[in-house]
């Protein structure tokens, strides 16, 4: 029943982010994901990872048939847009084997078999169209936002030292080296997503069944609910707002002035700025800064070269983000607290909602708010303040990662008490005797 309930709800909601794309005359979510069918991909290692996701319900050989099929399939597609001379993109072949299995599961599948691959094909999907939802989603915020309130992020971000100004001029001194591979780290996260969910599912085939919790429920939780704060807090980045080509693309003509990374903003009374209706509104809180917590936070219980991947993660996401302009300090720390309520409200929804968890999400979600309300009504007071303000707004979110970390640790099964083995007691060495 769970699962049908999402489903209609998805559908519905990429029903009306369809209409609403059609409304600014660009195609939806569903109408891109359809073209992928024939044309080329947007991102083919996306579709081989959702793909992958998928064959956790498979047996290994039916695992080589899809494997097999697949880059049969994109073989073909490759020579045909060769000899047509056509965009070349791989991973129609995945998407074909993905969408043949729901043939399968609905024609020769029956009982929990069909309902344990169409789980399978459901979360295969669902990775792929939250790519395009989230497309579809900042279309919409740079749409029907057109002023930006980045004055007000860059005036409380004083309390933080700007770290973004200092990341900048870091990542700048690393040359293009360090350039690429963070470029290469902020790109691939959903695919590093796929790595860790797949070791979390290795065991479905066997067990034939989904845990109750795991990364991929975050993951879209996550994608799902970020893009609504940025219609309350639309925010474009320091790239934009206040940069004009650094790494890339920036502001031009509408940044407020080319001072990043070098030059701090000054402190002023910040107002809200217009800006054009191309860039998303994608800054608050943080999302890639979210979703590399949550492959932080579910690499812990993985064998050691997940945890220290799950830990370079987190780590080069964040030198990413802030080093190439795209976020403030004020918005990685709402990014962490915001990740850390969602995967507190999952699990407590897996274990059945108790005092416990409805504290810690209660917290969460209070603090997190806490966080946008001073942002946007005390930016004046947190920068002339800087000493009190900027260790106020770490504590604050400290004080949720070890509510977060306490909390789960209690709801974690305990290991049963064994008794200690008895160890048989030494023979009694012979004593001599009275005379």
């Amino acid at each position: 029943m769970l699962w049908a309930v999402a489903s209609v709800v998805t559908l519905g909601f990429l029903v009306a982010l369809e209409i609403a794309a059609r409304h600014y005359g660009l195609p939806g979510p569903m109408t891109n994901q359809a073209k992928e069918v024939i044309f080329a991909p947007k991102s083919g290692p996306l579709l081989y990872a959702s793909m992958a996701l998928m064959m956790v319900v498979l047996t290994w050989r039916q695992r080589f048939v899809a494997v097999g099929v697949a880059v049969g399939i994109d073989v073909v597609f490759c020579l045909v847009r060769w000899a047509v001379d056509a965009k070349m993109m791989f991973g129609n072949g995945a998407l074909w084997v993905i969408l043949g299995c729901a043939v399968i599961a609905v024609t020769r599948r029956t009982g929990r078999e069909r309902v344990l691959l169409l789980k399978g094909v459901g979360l295969a999907l669902l990775l792929v169209a939250g790519r395009k939802t989230g497309d579809t989603w900042l279309l919409i915020t740079s749409k029907t936002r057109p002023a930006v309130l980045d004055q007000y992020v860059a005036t409380a971000d004083h309390a933080l030292g700007n770290p973004s100004w200092v990341a900048g001029r870091i990542v700048e001194a690393t040359g293009p080296v360090g350039t690429h591979v963070l470029d290469w780290v902020y790109g691939q996260l959903a695919v590093a997503a796929v790595v860790f969910a797949l070791y979390q599912l290795r065991d479905v085939a066997a067990e034939r069944r989904f845990p109750g919790h795991h990364l991929v429920r975050t993951f879209l939780v996550i994608g799902l609910l970020g893009p609504a704060i940025y219609m309350i807090f639309p925010v474009v980045g320091p790239i934009f707002a206040y940069g004009t080509g650094a790494f890339g693309t920036g502001g031009e003509h509408w940044a407020l002035a080319d001072l990043w990374p070098h030059t701090p903003p000054p402190i002023d009374i910040p107002h809200p700025m217009p800006y054009d209706e191309i860039t998303p509104r994608n800054c608050m809180p943080s999302l890639h800064t979210a979703w590399a917590t949550a492959i932080f936070i579910h690499s812990r219980k993985g064998p050691r070269i997940l945890r220290f991947t799950g830990a370079f993660w987190l780590i080069a996401t964040l030198g990413a983000t802030l080093g190439f302009g795209y976020h403030y300090g004020t918005d990685i720390i709402a990014g962490v607290v915001f990740t850390l309520t969602i995967e507190a409200a999952l699990r407590a929804h897996d274990r059945g909602w108790d005092r416990s968890g409805i504290q810690l999400v209660t917290y969460g979600a209070t603090v997190f708010t806490a966080f946008l309300v001073s942002y946007r009504y005390l930016p004046m007071e947190m920068a002339t303040h800087p000493w009190l303000s900027g260790p106020l707004l770490v504590l604050a979110m400290a004080s949720v990662v070890y509510g977060y970390v306490r909390t789960t640790r209690l709801w974690e099964p305990k290991a049963p008490k064994t008794a200690p083995v008895r160890q048989p007691e030494p023979e009694a060495e012979p004593q001599p005797e009275l005379v």
